[in-house]
């Protein structure tokens, strides 16, 4: 699915590092995870989660309870990037670099 480079889409990627070194941490962690999973965010990589949104408002309506929800001692930080700038990244695997064409299908809810 391509989408239009003048559609002002954004992609709001989220960062972080939580601590997990006892169980209730381990935990607080995986409820974080899956927190973001639940919001629509996808893995990018292992603590880096994106979400797309059509506009800009879509994302940041999001950012405050990403926010209130973040573990004690986490860090965490929430980049907004238009969909032009993240079609042009450029992807590596064990040195090879791979296809960028891979776009997560969005969820239409009529």
């Amino acid at each position: 699915m391509k989408r239009d480079e003048e559609s002002g889409g954004m992609w709001c990627v989220v960062m972080f590092d939580l601590p997990v070194q006892t169980k209730a941490q381990r935990r607080a962690a995986t409820q974080f995870r899956h927190l973001l999973l639940d919001m629509g965010y996808l893995m990018v990589q292992f603590s880096v989660y994106a979400r797309y949104a059509p506009t800009q408002s879509g994302n940041r309506t999001t950012v405050k309870e990403v926010l209130a929800n973040i573990p004690e001692h986490g860090k965490v930080r929430i980049l907004h990037v238009s969909d032009n700038q993240w079609s042009k990244a450029v992807h590596f695997c064990n040195g090879t670099e791979e296809d960028n064409d891979e776009m997560p299908e969005l969820l239409l809810l009529f």
